[in-house]
């Protein structure tokens, strides 16, 4: 089952989109370099456990400096990630934030014009592998790292707007994918 962190005033979702304008001041961050703490971004997410592959695909109105969209695996406030597309200074960024009561950033600009994005995360154990694609090209490795194995993480789409009016986003082909357990020979 699905539920919002922190509902949008505007969404709609049908069996194969969400579409979403993000309010004002909306973000995830966690104290490093700008000092502040924020768990205010909006966030679609279904319980799941065990390893998994999430994909899904979006586009945005990025607009303002810091628009994002894109997906979230969360356990609480302190220990979540957020990989997707970053809107700074004028350019679409592929972005990724990890937090562990601390958030870092990482950024890789994009040429050329942005027509969509599509995302996979792959759970197995304590390893997520984050891959990332713009326009149709392959998927390609953005980020491998730790994250904690625990019996029950949320996964879904998630959109903010920290310093702007708000965008649309549209957020389509959301597919979670249960990965069995192979063997021990």
């Amino acid at each position: 089952m699905k539920a919002w962190l922190n509902p949008p005033q505007d969404w709609q979702e049908t069996a194969d989109t969400l579409k979403v304008t993000t309010l004002p001041d909306t973000d995830f961050w966690q104290v490093t370099h700008y000092g502040f703490q924020r768990d205010s971004g909006h966030a679609l997410l279904e319980t799941v456990s065990g390893d998994f592959d999430y994909t899904l695909t979006f586009r945005g109105n990025y607009t303002d400096l810091y628009d994002q969209a894109g997906l979230m695996l969360r356990i609480d406030e302190s220990l979540w990630l957020k990989a997707g597309i970053e809107y700074l200074e004028g350019v679409h960024q592929l972005s990724v934030v990890v937090t562990r009561e601390y958030s870092d950033w990482s950024v890789s600009p994009l040429s050329g014009p942005l027509e969509f994005t599509t995302l996979k995360l792959s759970r197995r154990k304590e390893a997520i592998t984050i891959e990332g694609s713009v326009n149709g090209q392959p998927l390609a490795l953005m980020r491998l790292l730790y994250f904690p194995e625990t019996t029950a993480v949320q996964v879904g789409p998630m959109c903010c707007s920290p310093t702007g009016k708000g965008f649309e986003v549209e957020f389509s082909g959301m597919k979670l994918e249960k990965v069995s357990e192979i063997p021990a020979e």
